[in-house]
């Protein structure tokens, strides 16, 4: 039976020492001792400075910007502070699917929103209002719907948005439209 893409993980992290003659904590303090912030640029360093093959260079990445300082953890805290506190859980619903379409998911905590990114940013998940959360998606070339509108003025980084009241609208429809866009990043 295949395994899901969190139990190859989980795999791999065991055998990283076996495999690449480091755990992953002497590999995590290499990687942020190298101030690099970016996965592609964090596989290259491994790769080239210490050998270390492309899957357990990316997944070394991954959980250097997964598990990166609380600076993200301090942004993200804001952002569902106060007001919006009662918003957590769409966001909680929505990094819980998005973290499951494999281990190159890159997610960014900035300022006013989170980046979702894979080689780029295929999405964004941004608390707007005290009500509201706005899910940006990359998908050029998608006719809008109802649902899923053109961006307009919301972020130019992406192409369109669905806006959601409740974790219940993190459903199916959005979760496919979202794995479009991680697919195609």
């Amino acid at each position: 039976m295949a395994k899901s893409p969190e139990e190859m993980a989980a795999a791999m992290l065991a055998n990283l020492a076996e495999k690449t003659g480091k755990s992953i904590d002497q590999w995590l303090q290499i990687t942020r001792a190298s101030g690099l912030e970016k996965h592609g640029q964090i596989v290259k360093l491994l790769k080239a400075d210490h050998g270390v093959t492309h899957g357990y260079a990316n997944l070394i990445a991954h959980q250097t910007l997964n598990a990166a300082p609380a600076a993200g953890d301090e942004l993200l805290a804001a952002q569902y502070a106060g007001a919006k506190a009662e918003l957590k859980p769409i966001y909680d619903r929505l990094i819980g699917a998005v973290n499951g379409f494999g281990a190159d998911v890159e997610i960014a905590p900035k300022k006013a929103y989170v980046s979702l990114r894979r080689s780029k940013q295929f999405g964004l998940v941004q608390p707007s209002t005290k009500t509201r959360v706005d899910v940006g998606i990359n998908l050029k070339g998608e006719p809008p719907t109802t649902r899923l509108e053109n961006s307009g003025s919301f972020n130019a980084m992406v192409s369109h948005r669905v806006r959601l009241g409740s974790a219940d609208e993190v459903d199916p429809e959005l979760i496919d439209w979202l794995r479009q866009a991680y697919e195609k990043a």
